[in-house]
């Protein structure tokens, strides 16, 4: 705009220049209110809904076995996971005081019944105080990823990793339940962004690293892949800006590695030294035996005997033949493509789009191109491994992908254009109003391309879906609504159905012709229903769900 005697007019800019100079006289407070407030958010996410979920199926196992550490210094329950993740939730469990019979010398699901259900404890209380470490180290893992993406491109790439992590739907799920996932990824994480640190300060971050890598091994025996990852990256660390010969940077390399994995073994061997100072240990009956490499692999590996007899176990799962379920179609075996497919579904969509672009930059921005190796490969070969697996059970398989991938989507801040940080800032505002709108119903969460978390179960079962967290809602639910009718239950999960009031009866153990009233099937049933339920279910008609996990039917 000109004036008449052709002068521009200055166009106003007095308010937003004030804004700018405002936004960066106090961006260090605007940056820590950003943190606290996302951190906060997902606090709350994750409290409230382990406050209303029911044990799902893997935690009695896990909390019975952390009461029996805690109270008779014994590791005989599940030797297929190492102790340290259990120790996590034992350190809850103190505050809860369960009582629980000395000696217990039933199996380990019987004993995960008999201290949440038959030893007079509130279970809800138990479980509660279980969950809640978890939580704690869930919320501490964030800061991790904040200060890794911090470091590699600013305050601002820090915040929108910090928030991909802290939306993203799996990890709130399975950060406030008492398992193992979130614990074995947050470590490995940990364990990498020291060796990162370590480029500049070798003698403190080494052995910190070695002790989050030992963390990480000592929670989940999967994480062992990464392990010749992370010892070539320690020797990457050592070698970086130093000038040396071949033979001292081979001397140093070789020191660095060997230093931080004799740390990590230290730490394994002290998860069961504070178990059992003496280390008991008799071998499970029927242990399966291993040859090949992977009996090599076993009697090579400097741990103690228990954690070697924990891998028989491990690879005797993997020997086994499993139920999947992928996109509607049950099988047998396990699908190579599962775990993508299956993160494909569970991921929000701003944030697969997040984590292709931050994968991109790491790799063709400059600056970002060191940092590559540290942030893509220790999650690539760990996937590589678990698509070999065989238990197509879960994304939980594959929880180090949106941990690493949230600190790889900052990247996308190396672009120097706006429009790239308009996009960027308009995915991550999806991916909050997505992960937000599934609230408190992270675990059966699936993105908008496949119908929202009300339609998981038609493609995913299992920990996806459904993993038993929704009795308690399903009995609140039968007694609002439908009170005083003749209910049958299939219901798969760890919790009693009669502690929570749902009184039914399992309508397989019936004649068809006697199954009238109310007919409620757990998700994962359905989709693995045989014969006679799927007979049943087909002379039904459905007419309420509880939390997408469950399906109630009328049945004339």
């Amino acid at each position: 705009m000109a004036s008449r005697h052709g002068d521009r007019v200055p166009v106003s800019s007095g308010e937003p220049s004030r804004r700018f100079e405002w936004l960066r006289r106090h961006r260090r407070w605007v940056f820590v209110v950003a943190v606290v407030a996302l951190l906060a958010a997902m606090a709350v996410a994750m409290v409230t809904t382990a406050v209303e979920q029911t044990p799902t199926i893997d935690e009695p196992v896990y909390v019975g076995t952390a009461v029996v550490y805690v109270q008779e210094h014994s590791l005989r329950y599940n030797p297929e996971h190492p102790p340290l993740g259990k120790l996590i939730i034992g350190s809850g469990l103190v505050f809860a005081h369960p009582h629980l019979d000395a000696g217990f010398t039933g199996d380990q699901t019987a004993l995960g019944r008999r201290l949440l259900y038959e030893s007079g404890n509130d279970p809800g209380r138990v479980m509660l105080w279980a969950r809640l470490p978890v939580i704690v180290l869930t919320l501490l893992f964030g800061l991790v990823v904040l200060a890794f993406a911090r470091e590699l491109v600013g305050s601002a790439g820090g915040v929108v990793a910090l928030a991909l992590y802290a939306f993203s739907p799996d990890v709130i799920a399975h950060g406030s339940l008492a398992t193992l996932d979130v614990p074995a990824s947050g470590f490995l994480l940990t364990s990498v962004w020291l060796l990162w640190r370590a480029r500049r300060r070798p003698l403190l971050h080494l052995p910190l690293a070695g002790a989050a890598l030992g963390g990480a091994v000592a929670t989940k025996m999967s994480t062992l892949p990464a392990v010749p990852v992370l010892l070539l990256l320690a020797v990457v660390s050592v070698w970086h800006g130093r000038d040396l010969s071949l033979v001292r940077k081979i001397r140093l390399g070789a020191a660095a590695a060997a230093g931080v994995a004799l740390v990590a073994v230290a730490v394994v061997w002290a998860t069961y030294l504070a178990v059992d100072p003496r280390l008991r240990w008799t071998a499970p009956a029927h242990l399966p035996a291993v040859h090949g490499l992977r009996g090599l692999l076993i009697d090579w590996l400097p741990f103690p005997q228990p954690y070697r007899d924990g891998m028989r176990v491990q690879f005797g799962f993997e020997n086994a033949t499993w139920e999947g379920f992928l996109f509607g179609r049950l099988y047998r075996g396990s699908l190579w493509y599962y775990l993508p497919a299956a993160l494909v579904v569970k991921t929000p969509l701003g944030m697969l789009a997040l984590w292709l672009a931050g994968a991109v930059a790491m790799v063709a921005v400059p600056r970002l191109r060191a940092a590559a190796p540290y942030v893509l490969i220790p999650p690539a070969v760990l996937l590589a491994a678990a698509m070999h697996g065989s238990r197509d059970l879960g994304v939980r398989y594959a929880l180090f992908v949106p941990v690493f991938l949230a600190v790889a989507a900052a990247g996308v801040i190396a672009f120097r254009r706006r429009w790239a940080h308009v996009v960027m800032a308009a995915l991550v505002l999806f991916v909050a109003v997505s992960s937000l709108l599934t609230y408190p119903f992270y675990l059966p969460y699936s993105n908008e391309a496949f119908g929202g978390p009300a339609r998981t179960h038609l493609r995913l079962h299992d920990s996806n879906v459904d993993w038993g967290q929704d009795l308690g809602r399903l009995a609140d639910r039968l007694d609002r609504r439908y009170p005083h009718e003749k209910v049958w239950l299939v219901y798969k999960g760890a919790g009693v159905p009669s502690y929570y009031g749902v009184d039914a009866a399992d309508p397989r153990k019936e004649p068809a012709s006697e199954v009238h009233g109310l007919l409620v099937v757990s998700d994962t049933s359905v989709a693995k229903a045989d014969d006679r339920l799927a007979a049943l279910l087909a002379t039904s008609t459905p007419i309420d769900e509880v939390g997408h996990s469950i399906t109630i039917y009328r049945r004339p």
